[in-house]
């Protein structure tokens, strides 16, 4: 198991010494859980000592565990804490383990002024303490739910494919709901944007460079693409809304076009990062962009999808009556929707109604000096442990 040295543990148990919630935050920073698609310094170790370690967490309390295998060497946790009676209903509690790359002194846990500094701190590790800490805190409770059974999904590869929370859409079981432990200031989300990237390619005719008329300039018939992209089609993007995320939005991304500066280029490419709202989809994107790109005849770009994973938006109804208890005991007189991508996507496509909350700013999330404000960490879990209180 990857945890701190024995003396870094010490020094995590000095500064949390008040609160066992921050003392388990701490302990969960000091892991450094880099998904491994992005590792590319190999300086992480993905997240199955985090998975290790909850799992150890979770039998000497004992709760009911299990493993779910997702991509090898890399499972999602599952942890359940049975009702008193006969199980009715199922309410999921579902952080992802990993963290994007950061060098390994981010990974030493360091708190100052109310705040708790490192990597994963915001994104996700403070939602995946406040979580687990509920369920366990739960599960010495005397008032446990009677016919809900609770569930702890500690999720995999959320920063790069959601290949945990898909598999686990995919195999099953199926939820009453799904929190989905994200950075949302203690705001329950019940929309956000779905993510499709697209690619645009152009062709011409290769010549030398100092006789650009014998060619046909691939880059040139791509600035009439993007012309239209950044004026007709962003007047389109702006006339859809939706009541909780505002409109449609693109981002070009990357070009690559030409090989050197003397020839002229015969092929470019521009990838483009298209935030869908609900009600939209892969095939109505790519219908309005040709139906744009018609006006530039046969010199109109060609379209293609250049990430098939699945990313449609999140739209949960908010009068769900568990997304109203939730709301209660967060404090919140309504629902908000947030731009990003989430956990929540998939695991509402697979059929459990899903939300999205837990502490901490988005802002922080990947920052370079990421932090949390310990605070919003104690109010998320006194919030999920009184909800986990109240279910039937």
């Amino acid at each position: 198991m990857w945890l701190a040295s024995s003396r870094r543990r010490d020094e995590i148990s000095r500064m949390a010494k008040h609160s066992p919630l921050s003392k388990l935050l701490c302990d969960l920073v000091s892991i450094p859980s880099i998904n491994p698609s992005l590792d590319h310094d190999n300086l992480g170790c993905a997240e199955e000592p985090v998975t290790a370690f909850l799992e150890e967490l979770s039998q000497k309390a004992g709760l009911r565990t299990n493993r779910q295998k997702v991509i090898p060497g890399r499972d999602n946790l599952i942890v359940c804490l049975s009702p008193m009676k006969k199980a009715k209903q199922r309410i999921f509690l579902a952080p992802h383990l990993d963290v994007v790359p950061a060098s390994l002194d981010a990974f030493s846990p360091k708190i100052s002024k109310g705040r708790l500094y490192g990597r994963g701190a915001c994104d996700t590790k403070a939602s995946v303490a406040c979580f687990f800490q509920a369920m366990l805190d739960l599960s010495l409770s005397t008032n446990r739910p009677a016919q809900t059974e609770i569930v702890f999904v500690g999720l995999v590869d959320e920063e790069f494919s959601q290949s945990g929370s898909r598999a686990f859409a995919r195999k099953g079981p199926m939820g009453n709901l799904a929190i989905v432990g994200e950075p949302t200031g203690l705001q329950v989300v019940t929309a956000h944007k779905g993510s499709l990237w697209l690619q645009l390619e152009t062709h011409g005719k290769a010549a030398h460079g100092s006789t650009p008329e014998k060619g046909e300039n691939a880059i040139l018939e791509m600035h009439h693409a993007l012309d239209i992209l950044f004026n007709e089609y962003s007047v389109l993007l702006r006339s859809k809304n939706h009541p909780l995320l505002g409109s449609p939005t693109l981002s070009v991304g990357k070009i690559l076009g030409g090989s050197q500066p003397n020839v002229v280029p015969n092929r470019c490419t521009v990838d483009l990062d298209r935030r869908t709202i609900p009600g939209e989809g892969i095939d109505t994107v790519i219908t309005e962009l040709k139906d744009l790109f018609q006006s530039l005849g046969k010199k109109a770009p060609k379209i293609k999808v250049s990430r098939r994973v699945p990313c449609p938006p999140l739209h949960t109804d908010s009068s769900m009556p568990y997304v109203q208890m939730l709301l209660n005991k967060a404090r919140r007189r309504k629902t908000c929707g947030v731009p990003y991508f989430t956990d929540a996507s998939p695991l509402s496509a697979g059929g459990t109604p899903s939300v999205v909350f837990g502490p901490g700013n988005i802002a922080q999330a990947h920052a370079e000096n990421e932090w949390v404000d310990l605070n919003q960490v104690e109010r998320a879990h006194s919030t999920i442990l009184n909800f986990l209180k109240e279910l039937p």
